[in-house]
């Protein structure tokens, strides 16, 4: 998906409030603002934002001094995440249809955002398992079901760290001996990397990879050898978050999309209301 002029103001506001978690100075702030005009200036409109969103990253990082500015937000959202999982497993196993239950509870993590959406506060967690999405449409879901059931191997393209903990009762459903999740090659806002699925308690129940890549999405121009072989050769790809989608949803495979509507750009794109929740599934 490409670029449209309203990425723009979000992209500003991302740097915003990365300074303001960063409590820069007002010169600093300004500076940084400066640099990240010049990098939409440059922007390519023919590329997806992701990959403008990882120029900006690689700016925030450079003024954090530290190649990981959102570590610290990372491992609160996992260890708050994790303190929900026990709750939220029960709750999957007594649902009519655990697998539907356990779509609704991957969807609901996808508010794990810093680059776009209002995100959470892990203080206010507990309130995060009464205010799942609602799938007024199953069908979609029954067809994700059908697929998962009929497919060989499945690769799992994670999103975000925290977010990642809420996959897990979904992932769980679709077997560790067919499963292959994948996570960001490198820090890139807060998306999940290898270090961040093993803070999940992945790396210890499924088998983990990198797609090499620090691209806030899946750009397989820049992912390893050894990830597109895994994406060519799996029978289903499910793909979580908007980056992923934004990035994947013109290449002609079999994939299942799974995330939250969280800006107006993708809102106008797919004629859906911010918030909505979606399981989209292409043939290939």
């Amino acid at each position: 998906m490409r670029a449209h002029p309203p990425c723009i103001p979000c992209f500003v506001d991302l740097a915003l409030e990365t300074a303001r978690k960063l409590d820069l100075e007002d010169g600093a702030t300004r500076a940084l603002l400066d640099r990240t005009l010049d990098i939409l200036r440059e922007l390519d409109w023919s590329q997806p934002p992701p990959l403008t969103g990882r120029a900006l990253h690689r700016l925030l990082a450079e003024f954090a001094g530290t190649a990981d500015p959102f570590l610290d937000a990372k491992i609160a959202d996992t260890e708050a995440a994790l303190a929900m999982l026990p709750r939220i497993e029960a709750r999957v196993a007594a649902a009519a249809s655990p697998f539907t239950e356990a779509v609704r509870f991957s969807l609901a993590g996808n508010i794990i955002d810093a680059g776009v959406g209002p995100g959470w506060d892990p203080d206010e967690a507990g309130g995060f398992e009464d205010r799942l999405p609602e799938l007024p449409d199953l069908g979609p879901v029954r067809e994700f079901e059908g697929r998962i059931a009929e497919a060989g191997t499945v690769l799992f393209l994670g999103d975000n760290a925290g977010e990642i903990v809420f996959d897990r009762p979904l992932l769980d459903r679709i077997g560790p001996d067919r499963l292959t999740v994948a996570v960001r090659g490198g820090p890139i806002l807060n998306d999940a990397t290898l270090d961040d699925a093993a803070r999940s308690g992945l790396v210890d129940r499924y088998r983990v990879v990198t797609n090499g890549s620090d691209v806030p999405g899946t750009w397989l121009d820049e992912c390893s050898p050894d990830f597109v072989a895994r994406f060519e050769d799996a029978d289903l790809v499910v793909a979580k978050g908007q980056g992923n989608f934004e990035t994947l949803h013109e290449v002609e495979r079999p994939m299942t999309f799974l995330f939250l509507v969280k800006c107006r750009v993708l809102s106008q794109v797919l004629g859906l209301p911010i918030g909505t929740p979606v399981v989209r599934s292409s043939q290939g």
